[in-house]
């Protein structure tokens, strides 16, 4: 039975709340390379679980367009551009993501300046790996020669957003570039899960972590990257066969709550919402566009059954594992302490926004037939 859709309204109102009072408690100390303080939790601060929050309003936003959304949505970045932005790496670009679609939707002036500005010196100035991947640089630290899940959704899907909506094609020739070069790296031929990370200094996948949150950014970024962006069907064709396999191998490997391990193929590491909330969103998607069957679409429903489960009564996403860097042996990745983030609230609002629209549609035939 599909989940009402008057209370998945509910729930993404109060995920909205929950976002928009995340604060740092002190908890974590993590200096950024200039020695100014690190910020990964609190809303005003301009990171990338900030920037994955962003992109779960602006897609609220779209399906709503509640002028209440955009407000918050434009006050942020006015707010923050005024401040001063911080230098440019992977992470600080996660926010230019909902700010393309933003732009891109209003045309407003106060934003394609800035735009401009940061995929300009995407382009020319982030240090790049060999074969001219994006090198996963972050605010507290280098990582020379890496390539990451994360730079996918972080970084390629603003350049090819933002591409799009401005008629540079050589930003969206860069994103999909990014694409099959991750591809080529990250992929895991024998399972057609992802490996976290790869470095070109030794040339290896380091702990050759099947991680659970970038494995998600994954599902969710490809289909959006067909929503975001025109790509050439022999492109597109091949990435729908990337994710068909990943999918294929995820099915098996969720637990009885419906959710998804922290490392996927360990039955001990602990069940994460983040990366659930991600697949699923990623898998009923797919189903909506015709990809993969009845076992898809009810391993997509399980999920947000479990992300439902997880969400307070304050609007906040539980069970959501803390920013994770490069580990080299996989009890890293067992012992990343669990905490509230942009990013969690954000993955469980669009996994919720895409199962509204889908019980939205179902009621609507159910009425017509």
């Amino acid at each position: 039975m599909l989940p009402d859709a008057t209370m998945l309204h509910a729930r993404l109102d109060l995920l909205v709340n929950g976002l928009t009072a995340l604060r740092h408690d002190g908890t974590f100390d993590e200096p950024n390379l200039d020695g100014t303080a690190g910020d990964y939790i609190s809303f005003t601060s301009w990171e990338w679980p900030q920037g994955v929050g962003l992109y779960g309003l602006v897609q609220l936003w779209l399906r709503h367009r509640d002028p209440a959304l955009r407000a918050l949505l434009e006050g942020w970045y006015a707010e923050r551009i005024a401040e001063g932005l911080p230098g440019l790496n992977i992470n600080t670009t996660g926010p230019m993501l909902a700010l393309s679609v933003l732009w891109r939707e209003t045309r407003d002036p106060r934003w394609q300046a800035v735009l401009d500005d940061w995929a300009n010196r995407l382009m020319a100035e982030a240090p790049r790996t060999a074969e001219g991947g994006l090198q996963h640089d972050v605010s507290d630290k280098v990582n020379p020669g890496e390539l990451w899940d994360d730079t996918l959704f972080m970084a390629a899907l603003f350049l090819a957003s933002y591409g799009q909506a401005s008629g540079r094609t050589e930003l969206v020739d860069e994103a999909l570039r990014q694409f099959l070069v991750h591809t080529r790296y990250l992929s895991d031929p024998a399972t057609g899960l992802w490996f976290h990370g790869w470095t070109f200094e030794g040339r290896h996948n380091f702990a050759r972590a099947r991680w659970a949150r970038g494995n998600a950014w994954v599902t969710a970024c490809i289909l959006d990257l067909y929503e975001l962006c025109d790509v050439p069907p022999a492109i597109r064709a091949y990435l729908t066969g990337v994710l068909t396999a990943q999918v294929q191998a995820l099915l098996p490997l969720q637990a009885p709550s419906g959710a998804w391990r922290t490392l996927l193929d360990d039955p001990y590491a602990y069940e994460e919402i983040s990366a659930t909330a991600g697949f699923a969103y990623g898998i009923l998607k797919a189903v909506r566009l015709g990809l993969g069957d009845a076992a898809w679409a009810d391993a997509g429903w399980r999920g947000v059954a479990a992300v439902l489960a997880n969400i307070d009564d304050s609007g906040t996403v539980l069970n959501v594992s803390y920013g994770t860097r490069m580990g080299h042996d996989l009890q890293f990745y067992r012992d990343i302490p669990i905490q509230p983030t942009g990013y969690g609230q954000a993955l469980a609002m669009l996994c919720l926004v895409e199962a509204a629209g889908q019980v939205g549609q179902a009621d609507a035939q159910r009425k017509t037939a």
